[in-house]
């Protein structure tokens, strides 16, 4: 049977004895402050892993969210949710009147939701250089530019 590696964000640190107890159930690996573990589960899918995973450590663990730590053949991450009882309710209801499962409605409202964030960063960063070559010379930038690639924060600013 196959191993799927499954990321876990949880919603909260855990304490060190917390991820001990829950290590106890299932190899755990974790970040510097224990708001994200891996996993390697042995399952048919993904799918299955990801369910065996929430059913297996959910009670024990604040997850907010599990999905798979590679990519499949067609590039997309599995992205496991448990959505309280009101809110996957509502996305039920929506997903009725659009005629879709509430899976595909929820994939498909985070593709729009990435693509707009795309536009938008965009549409940001176009600005940005317009700006910067309005008061400087392009070769100057340029090496700017190639001066300050090596030196990029750990993540980019918003």
């Amino acid at each position: 049977m196959p191993h799927h590696a499954l990321e876990i964000a949880l919603t909260r640190p855990l304490s060190p004895a917390a991820l001990h107890r829950a290590a106890r159930v299932l190899p755990l690996a974790s970040n510097h402050d224990a708001t994200r573990l891996m996993a390697l589960l042995s399952a048919r899918t993904p799918h299955r892993a990801a369910r065996r995973l929430r059913h297996r450590l959910g009670g024990q663990l604040p997850i907010d969210v599990i999905t798979t730590h590679y990519p499949d053949a067609d590039h997309r991450v599995l992205l496991n949710i448990a959505f309280p009882p009101a809110v996957h309710a509502v996305l039920k209801d929506a997903a009725r009147r659009a005629a879709q499962t509430p899976e595909r409605f929820v994939e498909l409202a985070l593709h729009r939701a990435l693509a707009a964030y795309a536009a938008q960063e965009t549409d940001r960063l176009d600005l940005a250089v317009r700006q910067l070559l309005a008061h400087a010379n392009p070769a100057h930038l340029l090496s700017a530019v190639g001066h300050a690639l090596p030196r990029l924060p750990e993540s980019p600013t918003p």
